[in-house]
């Protein structure tokens, strides 16, 4: 169950990553209002990272937990991108 949730959540990851590599390229062309988008959205992926080290140190129990609120936060962090992409 760990093992499906990890999966689950790296796959995620791994999306929101390319996403944000076709991004960071876009934004450094775009416009204020993309910039300032782009910098918020930074600061999500930070504490998405922070939130994806405690998962890896996590318990069954809690692991769970943190993986909740780390599809949440990702799913934040697709919506911003998302946004980022449609001021380009």
């Amino acid at each position: 169950m760990e093992s499906d949730i990890k999966k689950k959540i790296e796959a995620e990851i791994e999306s929101l990553k390319t996403l944000r590599d076709e991004l960071r390229v876009q934004v450094h062309l775009g416009a204020a209002e993309a910039n300032e988008a782009w910098e918020h959205a930074e600061k999500r992926w930070q504490h998405l990272e922070g939130r994806l080290k405690v998962l890896g140190e996590a318990t069954q129990d809690a692991a769970q937990e943190v993986g909740d609120a780390v599809r949440l936060l990702a799913d934040e962090i697709r919506d911003g991108y998302q946004h980022i992409r449609s001021l380009i």
